[in-house]
């Protein structure tokens, strides 16, 4: 998406955009960054007797195929949960495979392990690994509060009052020395950013949400959040 579109993020003193798909763009880099794609959720669920519908890996590929066709990124860097469980890929369409491959093509891919997918499978393209460093910025899935890192995991989401309602949204979280990004995933939920799990790594509330609205994202101070 443009950048205008979107809003610089720093971290460490290193900018990024933080795109409305709720993905980062390390433009110095050609790095593309999304977080969370839970992919076979819809069908994760259906085993259990829990009937979504059944779309949401299309859905979360075709909007990251867009995006990738607009940043035509160097690099992807898909940081953990890319996968609902430890057997999605198996239920992957045909489509849907031949649309990872396709996004694979002509660019470095990096998966990195999460949680939901600890152990992704070697036929899947690209690489796999626990995190990636690049200069000060160290990308893993579950956020340390360490400083440089950027992570997922928690699905940051930020409840805001405006005009006598309030809205809930997804958001990066950041304070300029550490950020944790939104889940992609079509079917994601998320975890409020007054949670005490967003305490433990950012200690106050003096961090930012950047939340991810209509047209364009948002900052707020999280202490203004609900």
């Amino acid at each position: 998406m443009p950048a205008a579109r979107g809003a610089i993020l720093e971290v460490l003193g290193v900018s990024f955009i933080a795109d409305l798909s709720g993905a980062l763009f390390w433009e110095e880099q050609g790095l593309l960054v999304v977080s969370d794609l839970h992919l076979e959720k819809g069908s994760s669920f259906a085993r259990r007797g829990v009937l979504l519908p059944p779309y949401d890996t299309a859905a979360t590929l075709a909007l990251l195929g867009i995006l990738i066709g607009r940043r035509n990124p160097r690099m992807v860097i898909a940081l953990g949960d890319s996968f609902h469980d430890s057997d999605a890929h198996n239920r992957l369409s045909r489509a849907d495979s031949e649309a990872i491959v396709a996004m694979q093509a002509r660019r470095d891919w990096i998966w990195i392990s999460g949680n939901h997918d600890p152990a992704l499978p070697s036929d899947i393209g690209g690489i796999v690994a626990e995190e990636v460093a690049i200069g000060p910025i160290v990308f893993r899935h579950e956020p340390t509060g360490a400083p440089g890192e950027i992570a997922g995991h928690l699905h940051p989401k930020a409840r805001v009052a405006t005009r006598g309602r309030s809205m809930e949204r997804r958001c990066f979280a950041c304070d300029s020395e550490r950020a944790v990004m939104p889940a992609f995933g079509a079917y994601t939920g998320g975890l409020s950013i007054r949670d005490a799990a967003f305490a433990k790594i950012f200690q106050t509330l003096g961090f930012m949400a950047h939340v991810l609205g209509d047209n364009r994202l948002h900052s707020i101070a999280a202490s203004r959040c609900c």
